[in-house]
């Protein structure tokens, strides 16, 4: 077997510009190394017949682009035409859409070569990628820990080598925590940066789709791709920039802060040990870093339940069992059709977040927690901007512990929610965010760094994030 596919992309680009390989070799190297780690249970469904169709018409056009080629995983709860999307649920699992989403339009512009969709939490509700319909996903370090979630398939695909890059979601840390726990670069931009259209809608006001990637520099090229308006996602912004224009710049006069409450005694000594590392190098640099606080953050894990659980409950309504997707044996009643229907097709977490928020738009509900929760939430931005008006960004642990066992605390549905603990007041800002190696425990296990920016300053946050990387390179660290 070849290695082509362990080569940075700029390597492989001059491989495929020069000649020396065809993009039918490096997607032929990558089905080759999904069967040898099948294990790893990172896919639901794979797109042989379809990316070697695609990699041969390719040996007819010239290469025009850096991403020209490169083989990409896709999470699964973004639609690809004539390319199952289950959602990693029952209820989706012969669900072949008839349109790309947004994003896949973007990659199939750039001639890149999708080889399958990822394994993932069910509807994306869950931080482990354990409430699968297909059975999770395994952590690419270790066998028997957590991928994390929800786009742990996306995640481990990427840090086992599978592929160089792969698409996430992140509602409450989906890119960043698995990212985090598989030791490689997770991005969740700038909400409205990318478009949701095609992404299977788990909280509307909180998804945002993002690009996951062995290095700092790769990560930002992919993102380069996928921002931009779209006309069929009223959320999105009109962005055209380089993300990659300030990786190699000097951090000397650099303010950051770090939340005292993102340093709490709930991270794990390791974690916070790696982090107060990383600081010291930021202030050798010439780096000014700050503990700081950050009101209402404390809320955050609180106003995610509310906010997202009622609005899955809105989004999910549309799985009824008439229009597409699963649909129960028994037809005679109509109203226990609807209840059999899901009952049966979707897993247990979803069912629980449905029922909780359904119960929190009920009636006078909605005036009392989501509309309140909501109104917090703008606190919490207010707080965040306060921030950002004396610092350029603001660090911390992504998780509060590295990968668990894949057998611990399966009967603690809130365990889910405070895995995310310290991403979610991002996605309550809708502020950018990602997560990078920084070294790993005793015990071998990836430790992340997180890196927030103010809104559409992903650039800046390149730039500290490729810093840290090529000074941990130095050392010896931070893979």
């Amino acid at each position: 077997m070849n290695n082509y596919l362990d080569l940075s992309i700029l390597e492989i680009h001059n491989l495929l510009k020069e000649k020396k390989i065809k993009p039918l070799d490096l997607v032929m190297e990558a089905f080759e190394r999904i069967e040898e780690k099948k294990e790893l249970n990172v896919f639901i469904t794979l797109c042989k017949e379809e990316a070697i169709k695609k990699a041969k018409e390719l040996e007819e056009k010239d290469v025009d682009n850096i991403l020209f080629g490169i083989p990409v995983a896709i999470k699964d709860n973004i639609s690809t035409k004539d390319i199952r999307t289950t959602c990693a649920s029952k209820m989706l699992e012969n669900y072949i859409p008839l349109y790309n989403a947004t994003v896949i339009d973007k990659i199939n512009e750039k001639n890149m070569i999708i080889i399958g969709k990822t394994n993932m939490d069910e509807f994306a509700m869950g931080s482990t990628s354990r409430t699968s319909y297909f059975g999770p996903p395994l952590n690419a370090v270790d066998k028997t820990r957590i991928a994390g979630g929800s786009s742990g398939g996306s995640a481990s695909a990427v840090a086992a080598h599978l592929i160089p890059i792969s698409l996430g979601s992140d509602t409450g840390g989906s890119i960043r925590q698995p990212a985090s726990y598989n030791g490689i670069v997770g991005m969740k931009p700038t909400y409205g940066s990318i478009s949701r259209y095609g992404l299977v809608a788990f909280a509307s006001s909180l998804d945002q789709i993002g690009p996951m990637s062995r290095n700092v520099y790769e990560n930002a090229l992919f993102l380069n791709t996928l921002i931009g308006k779209d006309e069929k996602d009223l959320t999105t912004t009109d962005r055209v920039e380089d993300f990659t224009r300030y990786i190699g710049e000097d951090i000397k006069g650099m303010k950051i802060g770090v939340p005292e409450y993102f340093m709490k005694e709930d991270v794990n000594p390791e974690i916070k040990n790696h982090v107060e590392k990383i600081i010291s190098m930021l202030k050798e640099h010439g780096a000014t870093v700050e503990y700081i606080t950050i009101d209402y953050i404390e809320n955050a894990v609180t106003l995610y339940q509310i906010i997202a659980m009622g609005e899955a409950s809105s989004n999910l309504a549309r799985f009824d069992g008439i229009r597409y997707g699963y649909a129960s044996g028994d037809r005679e009643d109509l109203d226990m059709f609807y209840k059999k229907t899901r009952a049966e097709g979707f897993g247990e977490e979803v069912k629980r977040r449905i029922m909780v928020g359904s119960y929190l738009l009920s009636g006078e509900n909605a005036e009392i927690y989501y509309n309140k929760a909501l109104s917090i939430r703008d606190d919490i931005k207010k707080s965040f901007e306060k921030a950002f008006a004396n610092y350029d960004l603001i660090i911390g642990p992504t998780t509060t512990t590295t990968a668990y066992k894949l057998t611990d605390d399966l009967d603690n549905p809130i365990k889910a929610f405070l895995d995310d603990i310290l991403v979610i007041p991002v996605n309550m800002a809708g502020l950018p965010g990602m997560s990078i190696p920084i070294g790993k425990d005793e015990t071998n296990l990836p430790i992340g760094l997180h890196i927030i920016g103010n809104f559409f300053e992903e650039a800046i946050m390149y730039k500290l994030a490729a810093f840290i990387e090529t000074e941990l390179k130095k050392i010896g660290e931070g893979k």
